[in-house]
């Protein structure tokens, strides 16, 4: 059974950064395009960042974009967020998820997820 296991989340001052992982060694990891969402209080969950299978292109949603840092290392199985300058909006939970093709991730299309990590960023 594939599991995606995130760690890396919590408590920070905003103007902080932290660095997120998700690793799993059950899935075709260099085969799957690897990605994150989050969820927000009272929020639904949206679109953060994705990443094809060689690491080669990128992508990000509009209220991350210039903050965060997707990548992955294909040895490890493991992909990696970097939050810098973070921001009391980006408190919510976030999780990993995976699916061979940036499109349908980004759709919300996943094929797995992760359990989720708690972020929270105070003002």
């Amino acid at each position: 059974q594939v599991q995606l296991v995130e760690s890396g989340g919590g408590l920070v001052q905003a103007g902080g950064s932290l660095r997120l992982s998700c690793a799993t060694s059950e899935l075709d990891f260099s085969r799957n395009a690897m990605g994150w969402f989050r969820q927000g209080p009272g929020k639904e969950r949206e679109f953060v960042s994705a990443i094809t299978w060689t690491g080669t292109s990128t992508s990000y949603g509009d209220s991350v974009k210039g903050r965060f840092t997707i990548s992955r290392d294909n040895a490890k199985n493991t992909a990696y967020l970097q939050m810098d300058n973070l921001k009391s909006e980006d408190t919510g939970v976030y999780y990993c998820a995976a699916h061979p093709y940036v499109p349908e991730l980004m759709a919300g299309r996943v094929d797995y997820w992760g359990q989720g990590t708690q972020v929270t960023v105070s003002s």
